[in-house]
């Protein structure tokens, strides 16, 4: 039974992290090459939206899965802490900076204004935050899995 549950656990993490390499390396910047950028602003943030609702369904699912796998060993594994600050940035984006953001667009963004400054401030700091993520996920996938792991007994 662990088995398949460890096998979904990795394939949940892979398409987390997939979503958010395909959508924020590959899609994105060919959205804003093909397209103006308004109306690529407006399809890359409708599919930043789903990849923020994947992390925020997948986060707790797997550390979820890795605290019964593995007990109270797991606090003392980085694979959980890694997971803890995955969700805890995709947080920060969804509820925090994209509704900020959102509410500067709503206003109008004219080049060179206060908003504008601050709505690159903040887009800057999301990128930073994607791409953390993105290389937390990239370790959790590269790393040999949890499960595999002689010093974590599972309960």
């Amino acid at each position: 039974m662990h088995k398949y549950l460890d096998s979904s656990a990795r394939l949940v993490l892979t398409l987390w992290i997939g979503s958010m390499l395909t959508v924020g390396y590959l899609v994105a910047p060919i959205l804003f090459q093909m397209l103006d950028k308004q109306l690529a602003g407006q399809v890359a943030g409708r599919l930043f939206h789903f990849v923020f609702i994947i992390g925020l369904v997948s986060g707790p699912l797997l550390a979820l899965h890795f605290w019964r796998r593995s007990g109270k060993a797991a606090l003392k594994n980085w694979r959980l802490w890694a997971l803890v600050a995955m969700l805890v940035l995709v947080i920060i984006g969804f509820f925090v900076l994209q509704p900020l953001m959102q509410e500067l667009k709503t206003g109008g963004l004219i080049p060179g204004s206060a908003e504008a400054a601050t709505f690159g401030k903040l887009h800057g700091i999301s990128s930073i935050l994607y791409m953390l993520t993105s290389v937390a996920g990239l370790a959790l996938i590269l790393a040999p899995p949890w499960y595999s792991n002689p010093k974590v007994t599972p309960v």
